[in-house]
């Protein structure tokens, strides 16, 4: 589920739809966690598919590290990719502001800890070499989202949260520790679903 104070406008042709802020958003809050109403499929069931349903199907998926394809139900799977991305992954199944975000300013994601099955090539973004998200970035990349989840987490406790009620009842202890300061986060490596695709991209 998105935070209630975002929405979907279109951007544009080549892009077309993406999630906005509607009204501030300090970092540290919680601005997307799975819930209920996500869809989740597995990969024998997704194979199995029509080939244009399943296309339609995996251009909105990402998969969790028990290799389950999962389908957002609502505003969320429209999220656009960015390697300067507003939002930082946790390993407890949801995603926080990684910095504030204004009203106006687009909601978007780092495709590299969605454990993706094949390359996903990107627009040029300044202040980044990176020019496609890869199968096993999270292999590459978890030291510097740890570090933002990390920091992220330090504000948890001083703004409003208004999806916190959903948190996964496995996780809501370890993440009040975390936000007291009691406990370190874990690393996002533990999300990491190694594919036979991200296999042959690590090699």
């Amino acid at each position: 589920m998105m935070h209630p104070h975002t929405e979907l406008r279109f951007i544009d042709e080549s892009i077309g739809y993406g999630v906005f802020a509607t009204q501030f958003i300090p970092k540290g809050t919680i601005t997307w966690i799975l819930d209920e109403l996500d869809q989740r499929f597995d990969e024998a069931y997704v194979m199995s598919l029509d080939l244009l349903l399943r296309d339609r199907l995996l251009k909105y998926c990402f998969r969790d590290e028990h290799g389950q394809y999962i389908l957002c139900w609502d505003i969320a799977r429209y999220v656009n990719h960015s390697f300067n991305s507003t939002l930082i992954a946790t390993p407890y199944k949801f995603e926080l502001a990684a910095r504030d975000i204004f009203p106006g300013d687009e909601i978007t994601d780092d495709y590299g800890y969605f454990n993706l099955d094949q390359p996903f090539y990107c627009l040029p973004e300044p202040n980044t070499t990176r020019t496609k998200v890869m199968p096993d970035d999270m292999l590459h990349y978890y030291p510097e989202w740890d570090r933002q989840a990390s920091e992220a987490m330090q504000y948890f406790n001083r703004v409003e949260q208004p999806l916190k009620h959903l948190i996964d009842p496995v996780h809501y202890a370890k993440v009040n520790a975390i936000a007291s300061g009691k406990a370190a986060i874990d690393s996002i490596l533990t999300c990491y679903y190694q594919t036979p695709n991200s296999l042959k991209a690590a090699s």
